[in-house]
């Protein structure tokens, strides 16, 4: 099957949607800059992105929001006009890529004596949280509450599988794993920083792999973050980029 960017789970709701653009909104956690922006269908001519523009930043500000982002459309260029206008009023712009394997393609990795990864259960659960909220914690203590919430609401939704990985015993990693019918996500890896070059993302990965052999496993990655590259090694395949922009504002 073809893998696109419409494989990829949003958390999120469509708050409204026109012949230009998607709005995506979650009230459930605000502060969530990848659930909260609008996503173009097509280019829009400059003075309507401005148009839409006002519109997110007067429906966020009503919300107490103080971020407003734009996804642009797959695979295409953002035209140097647009550049030139986002620099002008202080945008930051990125990219992003989407990646997908075959488990059987992922390269052998041994098994760790030191190095143990479980299924999130209601027994491991304060473990799991307690992991994430000290990697959100950077991001502001509100940020991370409301992000533990979210994570006790993907731990009831059966279209997820949250996995814990242990070093000697201690939490040092996680994932998501976003289960579809043909498409296993991974969503959200993270190793705490004490744990990283252990080998400890790769087992997480393989455990993935085993689980799912029967599904393309999938993922996006930040376009100039160095994870990529290390998916790349992995022999994960490129299938796309998105360009995205976006700012806070007082």
């Amino acid at each position: 099957m073809q893998i696109t960017f419409e494989n990829i789970f949003i958390h999120s709701h469509v708050a409204a949607e026109n012949s230009l653009y998607k709005h995506y909104h979650f009230p459930e956690m605000l502060s969530r800059y990848d659930s909260n922006y609008i996503e173009f269908k097509t280019f829009p001519a400059l003075e309507e992105f401005k148009e839409a523009e006002r519109y997110l930043r007067d429906f966020h500000q009503k919300n107490g929001q103080k971020h407003v982002k734009f996804k642009f459309p797959v695979d295409e260029e953002i035209p140097a006009e647009f550049v030139n206008y986002l620099n002008q009023k202080n945008y930051d712009i990125g990219f992003l890529e989407l990646y997908g394997i075959e488990p059987n393609q992922f390269p052998k990795v041994k098994d760790h004596p030191d190095i143990e990864v479980q299924i999130v259960t209601e027994q491991n659960l304060k473990a799991f949280l307690a992991l994430q909220y000290q990697q959100d914690i950077v991001f502001g203590s509100n940020f991370a509450q409301q992000k533990v919430e979210l994570n006790k609401m993907i731990f009831e939704d059966p279209k997820f599988m949250q996995l814990l990985a242990l070093y000697k015993g201690t939490p040092a990693g996680a994932v998501d794993v976003i289960i579809s019918e043909d498409t296993a996500e991974i969503d959200n890896l993270g190793v705490d920083e004490a744990f990283q070059r252990k080998g400890i993302g790769s087992r997480i990965q393989k455990f993935v792999m085993d689980t799912f052999h029967d599904k393309t496993v999938i993922l996006v990655a930040d376009g100039q973050d160095t994870p990529k590259e290390m998916y790349k090694r992995q022999n994960y395949q490129y299938l796309g980029y998105q360009y995205y922009t976006q700012k806070v504002e007082d």
